[in-house]
C-alpha cells in the first residue's frame, strides 16, 4: 500500500517468507532512517495503534501486488523527489537525520489471565498447549516447545463459546525457565473477522464473563 500526501509518503510492505528475517528488516530499518525516513514494525504494536497509524497515514493510498513492485517504487521515487524539490524552494537545506536510539517494543493493552485450549505450528513442530494469559495484541503460551524469537507460527485458539482465532503470530519473547517458561506470541492477522471475533471476547473479559 502506498499513499502519498501533500507533505510526505507512506509505504506499507507486506512480506510472506518461512522465516523471519531480521537481519534484511534491520538492513531495511537503517536505510530508511538514513534518509531521513521512519520505520515502523507494525507488528510490535497493539492492535488498536495499528489500526489508528495505518487510518492516519495510508488512507485513500493505493494497493499494489508483488509483481507491481517496480511500479510502486517509481510512483514513491517521483513523489518524494518532487517533494524534495518543493522545499528545497522554500526552506534551508535540512541537518543531516540523526537515527534515534534503538528502544525494545512495549507491551501495551489490558492483559486477561485466560486457560485456552490452542495449537500452533513451526516448521517442524505441532503442538497442543493452553494459553495462560490473552490482549489485544497477544497471548503467553506456557510450553516446553519454544520457537526462537521472531520466528512464525501459525495459531489456532479455542474460544468458550466454540469460535476459533486462527491465524499468524510472531514470536515476540521468549521465557527460558524449566516449569513456568513458554512463549509470548504477537498475532500478525489484519483479518476484520479475526479482529471483531478478539475484539468481543476481550470485551466479554472486561464484563466479567467466565473464561
Amino acid at each position: 500500500m502506498l499513499a502519498r500526501h501533500e507533505d510526505s509518503a507512506a509505504l506499507e510492505l507486506k512480506v510472506e517468507v518461512p522465516g523471519y528475517p531480521r537481519a534484511a528488516v534491520e538492513r531495511l530499518a537503517d536505510d530508511i532512517q538514513r534518509s531521513g525516513g521512519t520505520f515502523i514494525e507494525l507488528w510490535r504494536l497493539p492492535k488498536a495503534e495499528r489500526d489508528a497509524l495505518r487510518a492516519r497515514t495510508l488512507s485513500g493510498g493505493t494497493s499494489y501486488l508483488g509483481d507491481e513492485r517496480a511500479g510502486a517504487a517509481k510512483a514513491l521515487l517521483q513523489h518524494l523527489e518532487a517533494l524534495k524539490e518543493r522545499q528545497s524552494r522554500v526552506l534551508p537545506p535540512a541537518p543531516e537525520p540523526v537515527a534515534p536510539p534503538a528502544s525494545p517494543p512495549q507491551r501495551r493493552g489490558r492483559r486477561f489471565a485466560v486457560k485456552l485450549e490452542l495449537e500452533f505450528r513451526t516448521e517442524l513442530d505441532f503442538v497442543r498447549e493452553h494459553a495462560l494469559n490473552i490482549s489485544n495484541g497477544g497471548l503467553f503460551v506456557r510450553t516446553a516447545h519454544r520457537p526462537p524469537p521472531d520466528s512464525i507460527v501459525t495459531v489456532d485458539v479455542r474460544l468458550p463459546d466454540g469460535q476459533r482465532l486462527q491465524g499468524e503470530a510472531v514470536v515476540a519473547h521468549v521465557v527460558d525457565e524449566p516449569y513456568s517458561g513458554g512463549v509470548g506470541l504477537t498475532f500478525l492477522n489484519d483479518d476484520p473477522s479475526f479482529s471483531r471475533t478478539l475484539d468481543d471476547y476481550l470485551a466479554s473479559l472486561a464484563g466479567g464473563t467466565r473464561t
